[in-house]
């Protein structure tokens, strides 16, 4: 495989960016509890001379490099913390917290991170502000959010924001960028059926919260169908059910559970509104009553077309032009540095991880192989977007 893209300083830093990566994975923490993970990090780049600030948005660390006299500013992030999983890798760097690894690759993504933060406070080889933007709780938990709210471009003010992740099934060295979104919008809902309860041999004695809760599952499904104009991709999908607790008798009440995705705030309104009036209408015909609450976690991730240009143009610089990926659809998966993106322009991509079990498995390694080329990728991006 040629590397001919990769600068020499990013390739003399591969055992250390690994080492640096199998500490991280061996030690994972859950969503806002990433202080081992934050501590090591905020060592390495202080280490390195960076201003490091700690605690943002929780765990988050955020560290600075200065270098010349332009106002511009990026900011490059990664994420802290890992999965409610338990690893079966079988690795000598395996989880030493049961229950819990790094099953998304995060550890990688710090640590090639790390690896450009070295090399470019060494080679100095641009003209502005990097911020290296180090993230808490993206599994679910929204922690680009807390980093937004507890006023992350405020303190430390940047005009462009990106993120990389590594992707199975791509090769490694490969990239994969694009303009306008990339992931969906989360949006979860709890929706509970409250019937009256009675003898299942005298069903008409009562309001049966089960029949309801069934024929609401099913009209649910019509909304992206017939509501949800065709050229829109969004997914409605019920993923709970919970209720009775005996043979021979209906429940008071059933709770539903479980997610829509759609890729514009329109759709999104147009899923909400229905639902609410589906269950509405549904229970209302069951003789039951319903509470739809419904929760807007992520929303979509977009790139903005300069940005995706600049992160285009980097990959290639990298990996060369026909190694970087242009036209793959968008995933109806969740991502939050959404957060980041309505607060900044920028763009989200992804790097090869090679021939790797899925994310989100027990059997999942990031591949170290991977991390030069993101590191790379990062020098690229920066010495373009700040220019000497």
């Amino acid at each position: 495989m040629t590397m001919t893209g990769i600068p020499e300083r990013v390739r003399t830093l591969e055992e250390t960016m690994s080492s640096w990566r199998r500490e991280i994975h061996a030690h994972p923490e859950l969503a806002f509890e990433e202080h081992r993970t934050a501590a090591f990090v905020a060592e390495q780049l202080g280490a390195m001379g960076l201003e490091v600030e700690t605690g943002v948005g929780g765990t988050g660390v955020v560290a600075t490099l200065r270098h010349g006299g332009s106002a511009r500013a990026v900011g490059l992030r990664a994420e802290l913390d890992a999965l409610p999983i338990a690893e079966a890798t079988g690795v000598p760097y395996a989880s030493r917290t049961p229950g819990v690894m790094h099953a998304c690759g995060h550890d990688g993504h710090c640590a090639m991170l790390m690896g450009a933060a070295k090399h470019l406070s060494d080679a100095l080889g641009f003209d502005g502000t990097i911020r290296f933007i180090f993230q808490p709780a993206e599994e679910n938990e929204a922690g680009g959010r807390a980093m937004i709210e507890d006023g992350l471009f405020d303190r430390f003010p940047v005009d462009d924001v990106f993120a990389l992740h590594n992707e199975p099934g791509i090769p490694v060295g490969v990239f994969s960028v694009r303009p306008g979104p990339v992931t969906a919008a989360l949006d979860l809902f709890e929706i509970r059926v409250e019937g009256e309860t009675c003898h299942a041999a005298r069903p008409h004695t009562g309001a049966d919260a089960i029949a309801c809760s069934a024929a609401l599952v099913t009209a649910l499904q019509t909304i992206v169908t017939r509501d949800v104009d065709p050229i829109d991709p969004a997914v409605l999908s019920v993923t709970w059910i919970e209720g009775g607790n005996s043979w021979n008798v209906l429940p008071a009440a059933v709770r539903l559970r479980g997610t829509a995705r759609a890729f514009r705030r329109e759709v999104q309104d147009v899923i909400e509104a229905r639902m609410g009036e589906t269950v509405a209408g549904v229970c209302a015909a069951h003789g039951c009553e319903g509470r739809l609450d419904y929760e807007r976690r992520y929303p979509p991730t977009t790139n903005s077309t300069a940005a995706a240009r600049a992160a285009t143009d980097a990959a290639r610089a990298v990996a060369g032009p026909d190694r970087v990926i242009v036209d793959r659809p968008p995933t109806t998966a969740a991502e939050d540095f959404a957060f980041m993106l309505q607060a900044r322009p920028g763009c989200y991509g992804f790097v090869g991880n090679g021939d790797t079990a899925p994310l989100h498995t027990p059997e999942y390694d990031f591949n170290d192989d991977a991390l030069v080329w993101g590191a790379s990728y990062w020098t690229k991006l920066v010495e373009a977007l700040l220019p000497i």
